[in-house]
């Protein structure tokens, strides 16, 4: 086989998971593509798939889409067993058809685990995601006019910790990466960054008691330190964020 450069096309065998409705059982299903250019999105790809899928009578694969630019978090799917695909630090909708070669056989399927039933295809309920925000991942205020971003002081070091965090998608990549099943990098990652700024202090306690009892209410796992979650997080979130979680979680098991 041979490496792809720019302008070169090239063939792929796809094996994707095909169901259609949460209550069949479904499967892997084999299909033959050619002619796909190098410079081509992973999602560009399946856009080509489903076109011709469409011509030939057959039902096109569901996906989940939006932004197609790395931020809304709407997209994803396990390739070739990894969420988002092989590319560090990138979502499945910035992956492109370059990493791969002519010939390769690419195995997709849906994001995996307990609390995520798969819709159809390759697309997956995750408002399980929201529903652990809406316990607690945001900062009660008063309404009015914003405020000066500069009239609270805060240090460098905590603004950049905070704004790493912030950079969560909420892509749920983490626990279909997670042998548990765990959203512990997600919690994480918005428990740290309301925590490290002033506006987040008055709510930090029952925050993340709120967050973790809604989190292990709707059936994810625990963390296992497995650091699977931060290899395949596209924003390279760090699991720092799940030990900040976890001293949030205590102090205020202790201390209220």
């Amino acid at each position: 086989m041979k490496d792809k450069m720019s302008g070169d096309r090239i063939g792929l065998t796809l094996k994707i998971w095909r169901q259609s409705g949460p209550r069949d059982r479904g499967g892997l299903k084999t299909y033959h593509l050619e002619d796909i250019s190098p410079d081509m999105s992973f999602l560009e790809m399946i856009d080509v798939f489903n076109e011709q899928l469409t011509l030939n009578g057959d039902e096109p694969v569901a996906f989940d889409h939006d932004c197609r630019e790395g931020i809304c978090g709407m997209c994803g799917a396990v390739v070739n067993g990894q969420a988002h695909g092989p590319q560090e630090g990138t979502t499945l909708c910035q992956l492109h058809m370059r990493h791969f070669r002519d010939g390769d056989t690419l195995v997709i399927e849906p994001f995996r685990a307990r609390a995520f039933k798969v819709e159809r295809d390759l697309v997956v309920d995750r408002s399980s995601l929201d529903r652990i925000i809406q316990e607690g991942g945001y900062v009660s205020v008063n309404t009015g006019s914003a405020p000066d971003g500069n009239s609270i002081p805060i240090s460098q070091d905590a603004a950049e910790q905070a704004m790493d965090a912030a950079a969560c998608i909420g892509c749920g990549a983490c626990v279909a990466a997670c042998p548990n099943g765990s959203a512990m990098l997600f919690v994480g990652a918005k428990i740290s960054q309301l925590a490290l700024q002033p506006q987040g202090h008055p709510e930090r306690s029952s925050r993340a008691l709120n967050m973790v009892a809604a989190m292990d209410e709707l059936g994810f796992g625990n963390c296992g330190n497995e650091r699977e979650c931060e290899a395949v997080c596209p924003k390279s979130i760090s699991i720092r964020n799940i030990a900040c979680l976890n001293r949030e979680f205590f102090k205020a098991t202790l201390f209220g």
